[in-house]
């Protein structure tokens, strides 16, 4: 007769947002978490490692929690290393040496990233780079990567904002290397006000009494929150999207759609609309070729009954030459053409965008869409020879943070040109269908 084996429970039981990060660590081979202060991240992480080292199949399986510093990461973790693997029969823990035996023979080290030479010469199963931004410069490029070679191991890099450092330009490169191996990379942002942990009530009253600039980063998970060449901050658009207009607070408004057309196989095609200080959630499509976006528009269009239609020129032009076939009004707007403010912005986006801005600070209010921020947050600025604003290009933003800002750039075309409510009152939108091909 076989003996049953008891049931061992470890005393953790994650909650949201630890249930959608550990599904994502469990699944990709290197993980960026980036998360407000009072997550629950090193909670998060210990028990990712715990797990990974008891269904490790390998002998001798090492996994390493790697801080700035030794005395930090005792401070920080040891402790939750001992309370969650406590249950476990068998269990070896060396105080001295901070590592953890668990009944397979696999260990679990706690390491300060101030001694990185002390992890040279070993393999490693999975690490956890815990305050990446914090962690001298080259310690997982020249110590840890070598060490997860023999034996594939993963890698978590987890951490809060503290400005445009390497935890900024890792976070910029796994965005994108998201986008072009998802099965290995994954990158995930949660700011305090989309993960509940930190009620509504408390951290408003954290915000009363944070500096601006230091709010914006330990709590919305801002990389930009230092920087002076932003133009749109996140907790303006944070403020923006608690924000909520019925009907009859937007009826007298015109009703106008933006459309941006994907520029390249990774970016986006984006139908948004809006009517007055309401923002609606937009329409986003992946690898969508133009004819299928017009019908997509033509449907929008159909609904939504707007005022006027703003379609980017840049790549557009399949798409409003088909619209404009089916008997649309439709806009095409060149980025790059002058602006109407002609003195105080270099082109038309620049002049949008702008116009964006002071929508957002008369009220706006934005669906909470996690792209759309990013999108909105992401831009810089700078003024040329002739003082007038202008703003990095597409390439350049998609050359610095792997993605280009396609939610944004659609919002921002609903500002492109003075709308007066019945601007397309003679058009006919009694169509039902449509020719996709």
């Amino acid at each position: 007769m076989k003996r049953k084996t008891a049931a061992v429970v470890i005393p953790y039981k994650p909650r949201y947002p630890q249930t959608l990060i550990h599904q994502a660590l469990e699944s990709h081979r290197f993980c960026v978490l980036v998360t407000h202060r009072q997550m629950g991240k090193t909670v998060c992480a210990v028990n990712h490692l715990l797990k990974s080292a008891l269904l490790c199949q390998r002998s001798a399986g090492r996994y390493f929690y790697i801080a700035p510093f030794l005395k930090q990461t005792k401070l920080i973790a040891w402790d939750y290393i001992k309370r969650f693997s406590a249950p476990l029969p068998g269990i070896k823990i060396a105080e001295t040496e901070l590592c953890v035996q668990l009944p397979n023979g696999a260990k679990i080290w706690l390491l300060g990233a101030d001694n990185p030479d002390a992890l040279r010469g070993t393999y490693a199963d999975g690490v956890v780079l815990d305050e990446y931004a914090q962690i001298k410069a080259g310690v997982f490029d020249e110590i840890v990567r070598p060490m997860l070679l023999s034996r594939d191991g993963w890698a978590l890099f987890t951490g809060t904002p503290k400005g445009q450092n390497q935890f900024y330009e890792l976070y910029n490169y796994a965005h994108k290397a998201a986008q072009e191996d998802s099965a290995n990379w994954w990158c995930g942002v949660f700011p305090a006000d989309e993960t509940g942990v930190i009620s509504a009530s408390e951290l408003e009253e954290i915000r009363r009494h944070t500096p601006a600039h230091l709010f914006r980063q330990e709590y919305l998970c801002d990389f930009t929150a230092d920087a002076e060449d932003v133009l749109i901050s996140s907790s303006l658009v944070a403020q923006a999207c608690a924000r909520r207009y019925g009907t009859a607070e937007t009826a007298h408004a015109p009703r106008i759609i933006g459309v941006d057309p994907a520029r390249f196989g990774a970016d986006r095609s984006v139908i948004f609309k809006r009517q007055g200080l309401q923002a609606f959630s937009p329409e986003i499509f992946s690898k969508t070729d133009h004819m299928t976006l017009a019908s997509h528009t033509a449907q929008a269009i159909e609904s939504f009954r707007p005022d006027a239609v703003f379609i980017d020129a840049g790549c557009g032009g399949g798409v409003i030459d088909r619209l404009r076939q089916l008997g649309f009004s439709v806009t095409e707007i060149p980025f790059g053409s002058a602006a109407l403010k002609a003195g105080q912005y270099a082109n038309k986006r620049a002049e949008m965008w702008g116009d964006l801005l002071a929508w957002l600070q008369a009220g706006g209010a934005l669906p909470p869409v996690p792209e759309l921020k990013a999108d909105l947050c992401g831009v810089r600025y700078s003024f040329d020879a002739a003082g007038r604003l202008k703003l990095e290009s597409k390439e350049e933003l998609k050359a610095r943070c792997g993605h280009s800002p396609d939610l944004a750039d659609a919002l921002a075309l609903t500002f492109a040109l003075p709308v007066r409510k019945g601007g397309l009152s003679g058009v006919n939108f009694a169509r039902t269908e449509y020719d996709v091909l």
